[in-house]
């Protein structure tokens, strides 16, 4: 139990279609036994990596002033830069020694649900660099795609209809974030940790982690063991609407980043989370008379505002008003 399942998803992109029971099994025993593993085999090519942690590098190094020109904490829509210490997502822990970039769906002023100012909905908020919007807005696309071909072979082993998360991932809250680590001598304590110990909120995440290490995952004997990064693959953990949908069936399981000393670290974590109207409520597979359904229903918008308010300190202010 000390070391997670890698699986390799090319099956899924060729045309034996017989491989997709396979691969989904595979994945439906991580889901069940750690709500962690690996993928290999994927799409996206190491050049796109090293293209997007490159810029992400560069964006990261520019002065403070340069970043704060898109601060997300003067957005209502929860996109741009996030500071260092902006996030607490271990309530008993010092604010995380990190900052981010989050994008999501760019939709336009005119959208109909911009101007009716539902949230999590607007435009995305891009630094004055160089190629990177269409970098960034095509590699969202992209891995929207990656998660979306393994939410399909997870269809089988929850028997629901193949195209279920299709269907409620059109036009999604889903967020590329870049993040920065700074090195742990730079804490302003010794226990603020880069990210503190936390479940994902949505439904699935696929984490590009670079050669610093640092994630941890909390295992079910309760006891935190390494997920280093492998090269060529991506992390791929569940959230807390999958935990819902499934029923605890599937496991959203506590991670943390333990700043690397003396050096850098950088991530890009892709969040995958459906149309902020989509009903979260217990799957029909995976409730019966002796596990009736644990949580009661609400939609992705209401759940993700709620964890929102839970972690960030300028959602909890505009609640408050």
């Amino acid at each position: 139990m000390n070391q997670l399942p890698i699986i390799d998803i090319s099956p899924l992109y060729s045309a034996d279609q017989t491989a997709w029971q396979s691969i989904a099994m595979q994945i439906d025993h991580a889901c069940r036994e750690w709500g962690f593993f690996y993928i290999k085999g994927h799409p996206i090519a190491p050049s796109r990596i090293d293209a997007v942690l490159d810029h992400a590098q560069r964006f990261f190094a520019l002065p403070a002033a340069e970043k704060l020109k898109i601060d997300i904490t003067q957005t209502r829509h929860h996109r741009g830069y996030g500071a260092i210490a902006t996030e607490q997502l271990d309530p008993s822990k010092p604010c995380d020694l990190k900052e981010t970039f989050d994008m999501g769906l760019h939709l336009p002023t005119d959208h109909p649900e911009v101007i009716a100012e539902k949230p999590l909905r607007g435009p995305n908020r891009h630094p004055s660099m160089p190629g990177w919007e269409s970098l960034m807005e095509q590699h969202y696309v992209d891995m929207q795609a990656l998660a979306q071909t393994l939410l399909r072979a997870m269809t089988l082993a929850l028997d629901i209809e193949r195209d279920f998360f299709d269907t409620r991932f059109k036009e999604p809250v889903s967020v590329l974030r870049m993040i920065h680590y700074p090195p742990r001598h730079t804490a302003s304590t010794e226990d603020q940790q880069g990210a503190g110990a936390h479940t994902d909120y949505g439904c699935i995440t696929l984490l590009y982690q670079d050669a610093a290490g640092g994630l941890q995952v909390r295992n079910v004997q309760g006891e935190w063991i390494n997920a280093p990064p492998i090269e060529g693959t991506f992390v791929v953990n569940l959230g807390d609407m999958m935990a819902r949908w499934s029923n605890d069936r599937y496991l959203s399981t506590p991670h943390r980043v333990i700043s690397p000393l003396g050096v850098d670290r950088y991530s890009m974590p892709f969040f995958a989370e459906p149309h902020p109207d989509t009903a979260i409520e217990c799957l029909p597979g995976c409730q019966d008379e002796r596990h009736p359904a644990k949580y009661p229903a609400t939609t992705c918008a209401e759940f993700l505002l709620s964890r929102f308010a839970d972690t960030y300190a300028y959602r909890r202010e505009r609640e408050a008003v």
